[in-house]
Parts: C-alpha cells; sequence; structure tokens
C-alpha cells in the first residue's frame, strides 16, 4: 500500500496544482483507506478512496455542467487500474444511466502503469467530447445516439441540467417529466422512463404502468 500511497499523493498534488482543464480531485476526510477484507482470505486489503470531478467539454451536451465521480485506488496500484464510477446521473453511451458504470479501455485492459489519476480523469472529458457508441456501456442511449442524434444531445442536456448544474434547461423535458409527476411517479422514474422511450408520454406511462 505505501506504493500505492506515495503515488497518488503525488498525483493529488498534480491535479491539485493545475486545475485550468477543469478536473478536481479531493480526498474525503476520514475516508482516504478503507480495509477490504478478502473472502477466504486472512489478509486484508487496503483502498484508498477519493472523489473527482470534471467539467463538461464546450460544444457537448455537457458544456458549463460539472460531473463527479467516485474513485478506488486498490493496494496494487500503479500496475492496475483505480475503480471509477460516475456519482452524478449522466445520458451517455459509454456510462450507464442507472449504477455510473464507465466502459472505458484504459479502465480496463489499456491501462499502463506510466498513467494517473490525471489522465483518468482527462480521458473522461475527452470520453464525453466523443461518445463511443459502438462499444456502449448503455445500449439504450448509444442507440438513442446512433438513430436520432438531435434527440440524444436533448436528453444530454436535460440530464446534465437537472442532476450536473448545467447551463441549459429544457423545457418540453422539464414539462413531460412534470405531467408523469402528476400522476404519482417519481421525477426520477419520470425523466428515466421518458428518455429511454424517446419523450413519448404514452409509451413511458405504459412503461412505467408495467413496473
Amino acid at each position: 500500500m505505501n506504493i500505492a500511497m506515495n503515488r497518488i499523493m503525488k498525483e493529488f498534488k498534480e491535479v491539485v496544482t493545475n486545475e485550468s482543464n477543469g478536473i478536481d480531485l479531493k480526498m474525503p476526510e476520514g475516508e482516504l483507506t478503507r480495509n477490504v477484507s478478502n473472502l477466504g482470505s486472512q489478509s486484508n486489503k487496503k483502498e484508498i478512496f477519493l472523489t473527482g470531478s470534471i467539467q463538461g467539454p464546450p460544444d457537448t451536451p455537457y458544456a458549463g455542467a460539472r460531473f463527479h465521480v467516485d474513485i478506488i485506488v486498490v493496494d496494487t496500484y500503479p500496475f492496475n487500474p483505480p475503480k471509477v464510477r460516475f456519482t452524478t446521473k449522466i445520458w451517455h453511451p459509454n456510462v450507464s444511466s442507472v449504477t455510473g458504470a464507465i466502459c472505458l479501455d484504459i479502465l480496463k485492459d489499456q491501462w499502463a502503469a506510466a498513467m494517473t489519476i490525471r489522465t483518468v480523469l482527462l480521458s473522461l472529458q475527452a470520453l464525453l467530447a466523443t461518445p463511443e457508441p459502438d462499444d456502449p456501456q448503455d445500449a439504450v442511449v448509444a442507440n438513442q445516439y446512433k438513430k436520432d442524434r438531435k434527440l440524444f444531445e436533448k436528453t444530454a442536456r436535460h440530464w446534465a441540467n437537472v442532476y450536473a448544474n448545467g447551463p441549459n434547461p429544457e423545457p418540453e423535458c422539464d414539462a413531460a417529466v412534470a405531467s408523469l409527476v402528476e400522476m404519482g411517479f417519481s421525477e426520477e422514474k419520470a425523466r428515466s422512463a421518458l428518455s429511454t422511450m424517446h419523450w413519448n408520454t404514452s409509451d413511458a406511462l405504459e412503461s412505467l404502468c408495467k413496473g
């Protein structure tokens, strides 16, 4: 763990002293390390818990919004990649709209020990600018991206406005969500159903009623 901890402290300073690119990294007080017991093992592993954020890239539906991620650094870091997921809900082909799981090659088999947490945050920022719909994490979003780009951008802007303080509201989306909320559905479920059903209120209502 000393190798991982020393490396993370160095990388933390690297990010904090250079915030001009719209990325940020924090160490939650009291939660820097966690003990993780391995099933079937008498040894404990420690993980380093961080939180990061990225500014939405310009000229994208995410522009002006800020998205947060949880970062868990394993004790074999930097030889193995960190575990990263979005905690801010986002409508993007390569991020699960439900869990925040990310499909990004450097978080899997394309990771190299020379890479850093800063590399990860910048790569996520680049992913927001250039989605990869043919290698999706969320098939519904990817399908919308490929079949109706304008509708995808509208939905992504709406989610960015609602969940990530984005500056561009979508009044039609807000009204559609409100109409289903008035029927007794939660705002989050209404928004998810409408987004999945391409903002067709009747189809979204049918989906919600089916449970």
